[in-house]
């Protein structure tokens, strides 16, 4: 199950956030949709940085019957210039940094493994049909 919480007025379509969650996991996880200034918040309180940034993940890290997979924070904000700068639709770029969060979430970390993570980045764009994941997009860069 896919719980989205979204505190803004992007519209974000579940049908494909549902279809990747299945595919990478059968455990609940949650999504919020927020605004640049509550993830700039978060990022600090979280992660010592104050900037806002396009995506957050916070897993949860026992694995217990029943309990969710963990959160996802996306900012709406950084969605809507990401569609606009790779000119893609927003719902592509949700769906791209879905992607980057849940496999977050799965335990790949792109600054920590040998490619693992951008390579499962690429499997999914593809499966899915959308444009360059962040990865690529930060190693064109």
């Amino acid at each position: 199950m896919l719980n989205i919480e979204n505190l803004t007025d992007l519209r974000v379509n579940s049908a494909t956030l549902e279809q990747i969650r299945d595919h990478l996991t059968d455990r609940e996880v949650e999504l919020i949709i927020c605004s640049s200034d509550k993830i700039r918040d978060y990022n600090l309180e979280f992660r010592g940085k104050d900037s806002p940034t396009d995506v957050l993940s916070f897993p949860i890290d026992i694995e217990v019957e029943r309990l969710p997979l963990g959160s996802i924070i996306i900012s709406s904000d950084m969605v809507l210039e990401g569609a606009k700068r790779f000119k893609h639709s927003t719902d592509d770029e949700v769906a791209l940094l879905f992607i980057h969060g849940i496999l977050h979430l799965l335990g790949y970390d792109h600054e920590a493994d040998s490619g693992e993570m951008r390579d499962m980045e690429r499997e999914l764009i593809e499966k899915f049909n959308l444009p360059d994941s962040l990865i690529v997009r930060v190693e064109s860069n």
